[in-house]
């Protein structure tokens, strides 16, 4: 048998680390080509990654929660050492590695870049560049976890895999360590009761009703509660302190009788066509680029140059349980109202799933947030990092308002439209800004010719 060590690839993000949310295998379990290991997750979303050879998990190298670097270990599997694992490339083997606790065996090869695929027609990508899938497409069948045999039993002639170097002395299964880690328990100063001596969940529970019993909680309120920065919002926060303080934001606001385009959406929506206010917005902007390029470029300090696009990469800025992300509509110039508004229901979909595919996070050219949806009218929205503006859609209200004449109610919005002022001047942003406006009180008249 041959170790093979799987270490975190780049999902092609350019990101330099990955969080482990969740272990799908445990140590000594038999795994298949394509099963996944691990849920890891990015600045972006949580990927699932799959296994690039079949084999038995060996060792685990970060517990769930941890952090692991771009190209550390991630997974050791035993695989046949008499013929090639599928799946996998070519690794060079990597120098020996000192862990404490336990060090890997001199056959052990380190997988420090993507997989190739296996060049069967069937089987396509499951992750950018990464693997091939399983033909069934159905997730392989896993077998029942057990623990890792116990020093001094014998494990088949593998090599010692019950202490997974850098983890300790102590016997325990991720979901234990975590919830450890969740508790305040320190797993070391515990007896398992389990198989080998290893610490079950039961174990830390009873240790930590323990430590609660001997120092009571005050009964007066916690009054804070903190949470590692991490993941996304870690992210979110250093692209738009790196906004706020490169681009020079310029806001102007525009309120907008709407009553035509929710009408227009009543009607799509009545003969059977998909259809929001949002998606009509979205045409509207694509529309009011056309007159005003600059508010589709981007300011290259490296190059010195402006960039204006050809295409329209319409980012939709989601709100999500792990924070906001903004996955992109390539060509959103080309679709029609009905198309835009599936494309933009499955995109937030998938994105607050945690199911975005890193490749929908690139190549956004201008934003679109919907902060109406939280009952918001107006703000002040910050440019998605390389973007030159992003528009603010308000919350839809009924209200008197002018119209032929006299007073009536309508159905009014706030529109907000933040851009960078070296890019685009306030003449620029009130036409743009404008422009959206004329399409979303009278629509008919121009969606028609497009």
């Amino acid at each position: 048998m041959t170790v093979k060590q799987f270490a975190l690839p780049d999902l092609g993000e350019g990101l330099t680390e990955s969080e482990v949310v969740e272990w799908h295998v445990a140590v000594g379990d038999r795994v298949t080509l394509n099963q996944t290991l691990a849920d890891v997750e990015t600045a972006k979303a949580v990927v699932q990654l799959p296994s690039p050879w079949a084999g038995i998990v060996a060792v685990l190298h970060a517990e769930a929660g941890a952090t692991v670097a771009v190209g550390a270990p991630l997974v050791s599997i035993e695989v046949p050492s008499e013929t090639p694992a599928e799946g996998a490339a070519s690794p060079e083997p990597a120098a020996p590695t000192e862990q404490a606790g336990a060090a890997e065996p001199a056959d052990v090869q380190v997988a420090t870049s993507v997989p190739e695929a296996v060049s069967a027609p069937a089987r396509t990508a499951v992750l950018v560049g990464y693997g091939p899938a399983v033909e069934t497409g159905r997730r392989p069948a896993r077998r029942p976890r057990t623990l890792p045999e116990s020093p001094g039993r014998s494990t088949g002639g593998r090599p010692d895999i019950a202490r997974p170097p850098g983890r300790g002395a102590t016997l325990a299964t991720p979901p234990v360590r975590k919830h450890a880690h969740d508790l305040g328990v320190d797993l070391g100063s515990l007896a398992g009761s389990g198989e080998g001596g290893a610490v079950t969940r039961g174990d830390v529970t009873a240790a930590a009703e323990r430590a609660r019993a001997g120092h009571p909680v005050a009964s007066e309120v916690v009054d804070e509660r903190r949470t590692p920065i991490r993941g996304v919002r870690k992210a979110t926060a250093q692209a738009m302190v790196a906004s706020a303080f490169t681009a020079p934001h310029v806001t102007e606001f525009l309120t907008v009788d709407v009553t035509a385009s929710t009408a227009l959406v009543a009607r799509l929506r009545a003969a059977g066509h998909d259809a929001s206010l949002l998606a009509i917005v979205a045409k509207a902007l694509c529309l009011a680029a056309r007159r005003t390029p600059d508010v589709n470029s981007r300011w290259d300090d490296e190059a010195n140059e402006i960039v204006q696009f050809g295409r329209i990469g319409l980012g939709i800025a989601v709100a999500t349980p792990r924070g906001l992300v903004v996955p992109c509509i390539p060509d959103a110039q080309t679709l029609t109202v009905p198309e835009l508004a599936g494309a933009i229901r499955e995109l937030a979909t998938t994105a607050r799933e945690g199911r975005t595919a890193p490749a929908a996070m690139r190549g956004g050219t201008i934003t679109i947030t919907n902060i109406g949806s939280l009952g918001v009218d107006g703000g002040t929205p910050i440019l998605n990092p390389g973007e030159a503006a992003i528009l603010a859609t308000g919350a839809v209200r009924r209200q008197p308002w002018e119209f032929e004449g006299g007073i009536a109610l309508r159905d009014v919005m706030t529109l907000s439209l933040s851009f960078d002022h070296r890019l685009v001047d306030g003449e620029q942003g009130a036409r743009f800004l404008t422009d959206i406006a004329g399409v979303l009180r009278d629509p008919a008249s121009v969606l028609a010719l497009v």
